[in-house]
This record gives structure tokens, sequence and C-alpha cells, in this order.
């Protein structure tokens, strides 16, 4: 079966140890980031389908190589969420917008 998508690191043993054969490579740069966010989008509908905790989980997993990968430090991602959250407001009020 064939899959060109991107797989959790441990994913070939698990699949070696099952009396399987992985076929893979390492992603360059390009290649990672494309296929990162190919991962997200994956993610992101199997949570839209399952709403599970597990599955917004993996999104989590997802997000945080993202950010790993961008270079971006966790605690200044906290302080930007947490200034826009104080200028603008979170989403814990459900306000819809209907006109303006």
């Amino acid at each position: 079966m064939k899959y060109n998508k991107l797989v959790r690191d441990k994913i070939p043993e698990i699949i070696k140890a099952k009396g399987g054969q992985a076929v893979y490579h390492i992603a360059g740069s390009e290649e990672y980031w494309k296929k990162l966010k190919e991962k997200l989008l994956e993610e992101l509908g199997e949570f839209f389908s399952s709403e599970s905790p597990h599955d917004l989980g993996d999104l989590y997993e997802v997000l945080n190589s993202m950010r790993d990968f961008k270079g971006y430090d966790a605690v200044e991602l906290e302080k930007i969420r947490a200034t826009k959250a104080e200028d603008r407001g979170g989403f814990k009020e459900k306000i819809i917008l209907d006109e303006s």
C-alpha cells in the first residue's frame, strides 16, 4: 500500500515489529513543511468527524511540530495569544456576528 504521507517517528518500527516492511525516506525541509500542512488538514478532518480528545491531541502534536520547525518559542506564542485575547477577546462568549 502506498502512502506518501508524514507519519509519527515510531511508525516504521511498529510496522517492522508486526512483520511488515516500511519503505520510507527522511524529508528535506521543504517537503517536511508541505507534509506538515497536509497532516494538519488530515488531523483536522479526523477531529471534525470524531470530536475525540485523541484526535484533538493529534492536532496539538502537529501544531507543536510546526512551531518547532519554524523555531517559534512556545512562551512567546502564548504571549501573542494572551495579548489578542486581552485586546479582542477569546471565543468563550459564543458570539456569532450576523451583520456589521
